[in-house]
């Protein structure tokens, strides 16, 4: 099937299941003022920024393409992009965290392709295009962050979630579509904004994914660098806000060295945060990283790991000690008094794989009804059947058409008729299939005759769990896109013919066709028609004070009427501060 999407070096790698996550940019649905608005932003930031950011940023800009006169292009931003072993793909807005991260991974920027309305100029909790495009595209032509932002994808990728965390992600999603939302009811937004709360105040113990979310909006969307009494700002959250770019720097807002402890502070995505984290530099952000990495259930397996992976009822993966591989929906354990798993067992499809290459005959239509597997040691045996050699199976009974009875250590036994055994390519034993099969624990029955071919994995221990499937390509519809969809704003009559005044003036500004005639026809069309419009005043006035246009005064003076208005007031004062300054450049 021919893919939606622009593929070039980098989103060819992707793997199937994140296209559907992948939606066209609707460059035409952009306003001319939401490319004002764009322009607004950028010729702040870039002013702003290039005193305060880290000295990437704009440096970051010329690299990645990204224009502040233009919403960007995406296929614009790949051909750019490529050059530094990354691509972008336009989304609709939040994507769920391990598909997220797993772009990251693949060195693909994901652009939510939704453009922020004037009235959350300064601050938007969606996620929209300046964020993504003008807050993290610029720092990853960094390479030893891009870097850090690649492995940090990869390890996120596999942060096992909780039962809750699906619930929150729809929720935020919900609260940041209608918060975006000019049409929405104030009903709407306060019931979205209280389940939001209420789940941040129920969410129990933090799961591996709410603590690595945690890590990624401390440094990739809120992070600062350099010292504690003189940061720059780095994160994407902060380059993207007008607002919180000059508020963060402001004493009132705690500065904490960052380390590990940072994993364990979550945020509220719909509020200006109280305290930040300043990483010395970008090397210290990797070192973090593998600290936490080094607790998550992919490196430290166990019981733990397994119970990590039935509270999160979704698919997951297990590895034991001779590298077999089994994913699935994990959905009981049975522990011994040493807390050590000794069976697991799981509903519904399930593969088989190694070395994240699926077994053949081992995915999940043969594997359809769910599996389960003993660990551990034989009892009274002091080699682990994966240690032996063909000559100490042969010794111990476990050969091909012998009827054998297996118990062990912890108590579950496996009584059947020895069929074939599956091996790695260095021979080491993977797994071995009855007949006539009946696996027990007490009296429980684990697995009946009845129910066709016992399939046991081998191994001792389980050294690793996390989340999704070992081979990609063992489940055909992975994650879920949200059915919860991004608003299309209806726009009214009047709105449109406001729109169309901000068409006129960037059609003067850039084809040359400036003329003081036009320039007064669209002041008084605001001036009569559309009272509450602050930024194409700031371009009217910024064409008049160019072409040295007697009208300039009357137009300044009206901005500062509008000035009057505390919602505005200070995005006015700064765009008129902007435009003094260039004027004197």
């Amino acid at each position: 099937m021919e893919a939606h999407f622009e593929l070039n070096e980098v989103t060819k790698k992707l793997p199937k299941h994140l296209h559907k996550f992948i939606v066209k940019q609707p460059y035409n649905e952009y306003t001319a003022q939401n490319q004002a608005v764009w322009r607004y932003v950028m010729r702040m930031n870039v002013d702003y920024l290039g005193k305060v950011a880290h000295k990437s940023y704009i440096k970051g800009l010329e690299k990645t393409g990204i224009s502040v006169e233009y919403i960007p292009r995406m296929e614009g931003m790949n051909r750019i992009l490529k050059e530094i072993g990354w691509s972008a793909v336009s989304v609709d807005g939040f994507i769920p965290p391990n598909a997220f991260m797993e772009f990251q991974a693949y060195n693909v920027l994901v652009i939510a392709s939704d453009m922020r309305t004037i009235g959350h100029i300064e601050y938007t909790p969606a996620p929209d295009i300046i964020h993504e495009a003008a807050g993290h595209a610029p720092i990853i032509a960094n390479p030893e962050y891009a870097e850090y932002l690649r492995r940090f994808g990869e390890i996120g990728a596999k942060a096992i979630s909780s039962s809750k965390d699906f619930e929150m992600y729809e929720a935020i999603r919900l609260l940041s579509i209608l918060k975006e939302d000019p049409n929405a009811s104030k009903e709407a937004i306060e019931e979205a904004q209280k389940k939001v709360e209420w789940l941040q105040d129920n969410m129990g113990e933090l799961s591996e994914m709410a603590q690595i979310r945690n890590l990624h909006w401390w440094t990739v969307e809120y992070g600062l660098i350099g010292t504690v009494d003189d940061p720059k700002i780095y994160g994407a959250g902060l380059l993207s806000s007008i607002g919180e770019s000059k508020g963060c720097l402001q004493e009132e807002v705690k500065k904490l060295p960052y380390s590990i402890e940072a994993a364990d502070v979550s945020f509220d995505i719909t509020k200006p945060q109280p305290q930040l984290f300043v990483t010395p530099n970008f090397a210290h952000l990797s070192l973090v990283l593998e600290q936490f990495a080094n607790k998550m259930a992919i490196r430290t397996g166990g019981l733990k790991g397994v119970e990590k992976l039935i509270d999160s009822n979704n698919l997951g993966t297990i590895e034991l000690s001779t590298g077999i591989q089994i994913s699935g929906v994990f959905t009981n354990v049975i522990s011994d008094e040493k807390n050590r798993p000794i069976y697991i067992q799981t509903t519904g499809g399930t593969a088989l794989s190694n070395r994240d290459k699926e077994l053949i005959g081992h995915g999940i239509n043969y594997h359809a009804e769910g599996y389960g597997s003993p660990i551990g040691k034989l009892k009274g045996i002091n080699i682990p059947i994966e240690n032996m050699s063909p000559r100490d199976l042969e010794a111990y009974g476990i050969y091909e058409g012998k009827q054998v009875s297996l118990e062990f250590e912890g108590g579950v036994k496996v009584e059947g008729e020895v069929i074939t055994g599956t091996r790695e390519l260095r021979g080491r034993i993977l797994l071995i299939s009855f007949k006539n099969c009946t696996v027990t624990y007490g009296e429980k029955v684990l697995f009946h005759p009845d129910w066709g071919i016992y399939d046991m994995a081998v191994g001792v221990e389980v050294v690793s769990a996390y989340a999704g499937p070992a081979d990609v390509n063992s489940f055909e519809d992975l994650g879920k896109v949200s059915e919860t969809k991004t608003h299309k704003i209806a726009y009214s009559e009047s709105d449109e013919k406001l729109y169309s005044l901000y068409d006129s003036v960037r059609e003067m500004r850039e084809n040359g066709t400036v003329s003081e005639v036009k320039i007064k026809d669209i002041f008084e069309q605001l001036e009569s028609q559309f009272k509450n419009d602050w930024l194409l005043p700031l371009e009217l006035l910024e064409l008049a004070f160019d072409k040295e246009y007697s009208i300039k005064s009357s137009i300044k003076e009206y901005l500062e009427k509008l000035k009057g208005n505390k919602s505005y007031k200070t995005l006015i004062e700064n765009g008129l501060f902007l435009l003094n300054n260039y004027q004197q450049a």
